[in-house]
Parts: C-alpha cells; structure tokens; sequence
C-alpha cells in the first residue's frame, strides 16, 4: 500500500505515531498523539484512526500496552513518502553538526582508510548508531607505482599505489635470498609493464603483459609473478576487507538492546566483515539517488531483520565505496537519512 491509498488524516496520524515512538520508544496511545501533536480532532477519532491504520498492517498493538508502535511496513511508508513531503523545506544538516563532521573528518591524516575510519566512528557517535564504511572497489582503480621491499630473506612487500590515493599491501613468498638489485630490477620491469593498467586488468592478464619480460639478476623472482601473480593481483583487487566499523557500543544503551539478543546478533555480523561488505554494496547498488535504506525482513537476511540500514555512495575519482550506519529500526530516520548524505559528499570532496 503507498501514501496516496490513506487518507490524509491516516497519513498524519501515522507520521506522529512514528515521532512519537522514536523519541521515547514507548507505544503511542490517542491521548498522547493528541496531545503532543495538535492534530485538530478529538483523541476517539485519533483512536479509531490508530484502528484503522491497524488493520492495514502499519501499526501493532502490544498485548502489555494500550497503545501502538509502528510496524516495519510504516517505517518503509515514512521513509519513502512522508519525509520526502518535509525534506526540501529545511537544511539537510544543522550547522554545528555538519562542522563536526568535516573537522572530525580531515583531521590526522589523508588516506582513504584514515578518512574511512574517523567517517564511520563520527557519523555513529552523532546517530548513536553503529557507523559503518566500505572501501571503495579496488578491482576498478588503476595502479599507479608498484614498489618491492624486503622484509626478510624469504619475504617481501608489494605496495601498490593507485590513482585514487588509496595504498594497497601484500606480502609475497620467495624461495631463498634474491639480491637486493634483483629485486630492484623486478620492481622496475613490473612497473614498467603494469603502471596505469587497472587492477582488474592486471589480475586477468598478468602473464600475458610479463611473458617476455627479463630483469636481470631477477628471472627467479619475476616468474614467481608470472606463474602466481594473478593471485597476488587478486588479493589486491579485493575489497571485502575494507570494512570500517564505529562503536557498538553506542547502540547499548537504546531499549531495543536490554536484553542483549539483538546486540549479539549485530555483533556476529560484524565479525563476518566479508559478508557484511558485500551486503553493504549489494544493498546500494539498485540506487540511482547513491542513498540507500533497508528496513527488517528487506534486508533478506535474517541476522539484520531487527534493523535499518542507511547508506551513500560516496567517490574516490572513478571508484565508489558505501558509508552509512546500522541501528534499530526505531531511528530517527530525517537525522540520520540527512546525516549520512552530508557524510558521503564530504568524503567525496577530500577524495576528489
């Protein structure tokens, strides 16, 4: 059912039930929507209404309780419609928060994963929900040096960077000591035959571009990335392990986490950050508006049915990453629908 199949009184009536439950999260009875939300007609009639509205599924009736909460059904419906009516006319975020953030934000250091890290950690501790970032899609970013350093006889670092700032790590297993002008050498055959090629490309077509490359001294070394670098370059292009996590903790002290259930749940998934990213770029990938918001049973997983989650796009050059929160679904959604927009665009502008 959409907005436009209720009738204006409905519409209203739903909206202040919803206000009311987020702030308090207690069930709204008639007395009090009347009386909070000056609605111009009589508790029985907004009684009846709460009736209605029951009966086509947006409101439940707990049995301990005389009043009403709004279903997941009514969160979409809110979402969707009624904060759609109310957005335009206000500023998306209050300026003393939007200050925040960008100070928060750019300071103590540049990196994506720095600016990642304190995006999420703020943007929860102003929701009071779990902050949560994805890297962007590395697989897309094309490499702009490559550098080799040794860690021990049998060890070394590959350090990739790429055009959109961000810096890639893997280590690489050689069979014995290899010379130091060896590695070098390597080094600068692989940049030679792989700088501004995108890591995707490189992973599908490794050796084919070093089939018959030399470096001298370091034959040994290079085709150990002919015969297995397609992995390496693999590992590079993953993202799943760019999964940025703010505070649980925040979420603690929100009713819907007393018994502890629920806290479990979300923790669990956290611990899975493979799943969790991949979920995260899933969810936003349909949104031709870069914003993104799943409510319970929407999800499709089951873990996540307890909550709302509310994420942007944001951009790194080509590249997109997610940046959003986890919470309850009694949140309030204009905050942090507003909050999570302002985020992704000041990301977007550091990493312009």
């Amino acid at each position: 059912m959409s907005s436009q199949e209720l009738t204006d009184r409905e519409r209203r009536v739903l909206a202040a039930v919803i206000q009311s439950y987020v702030a308090t999260a207690e069930p709204a009875g008639s007395r009090t929507i009347s009386r909070r939300f000056g609605l111009g007609v009589s508790p029985a009639t907004i009684r009846n209404t709460m009736s209605d509205l029951e009966d086509k599924g947006f409101l439940s009736h707990p049995h301990t309780s005389a009043g009403r909460v709004p279903t997941h059904k009514a969160y979409r419906l809110y979402v969707d419609h009624l904060i759609a009516e109310s957005m335009g006319r206000r500023a998306l975020v209050a300026g003393a928060e939007g200050a925040r953030l960008a100070e928060e934000i750019v300071a103590g250091g540049s990196t994506i994963e720095a600016i990642l890290r304190r995006a999420a950690q703020s943007l929860g501790v102003l929701t009071q929900e779990l902050g949560v970032a994805v890297g962007p899609r590395f697989e897309e970013a094309v490499l702009r040096r490559l550098d080799l350093v040794r860690l021990s006889s049998d060890r070394l670092l590959m350090v990739l960077t790429l055009d959109s700032g961000g810096i890639r790590t893997i280590f690489v297993e050689v069979p014995g000591e290899i010379a130091d002008d060896a590695v070098f050498e390597v080094a600068r055959v692989l940049n030679e035959r792989l700088a501004g090629v995108r890591l995707s490309d490189v992973r599908d077509s490794l050796s084919e571009r070093l089939r018959d490359a030399a470096a001298a001294g370091g034959d040994e070394l290079l085709n150990i990335f002919v015969a297995g670098g397609a992995r390496l370059f693999d590992a590079a292009a993953a993202d799943a392990r760019d999964v940025v996590l703010g505070q649980a903790s925040l979420l603690a002290d929100q009713p819907e986490f007393a018994s502890g259930d629920r806290m479990r749940r979300l923790l669990e998934l956290t611990e899975t950050p493979e799943e969790l990213g991949a979920l995260l770029r899933r969810r936003g990938a349909g949104s031709h508006t870069g914003l993104s918001i799943t409510i319970g049973a929407e999800h499709g997983d089951p873990r996540l049915e307890p909550f709302t989650v509310v994420t942007a796009e944001y951009r790194a050059g080509a590249l997109t990453g997610v940046i959003g929160v986890i919470g309850p679904t009694r949140m309030p959604y204009e905050k942090v629908i507003s909050l999570v927009s302002h985020t992704s665009r000041l990301i977007s502008d550091l990493l312009h």
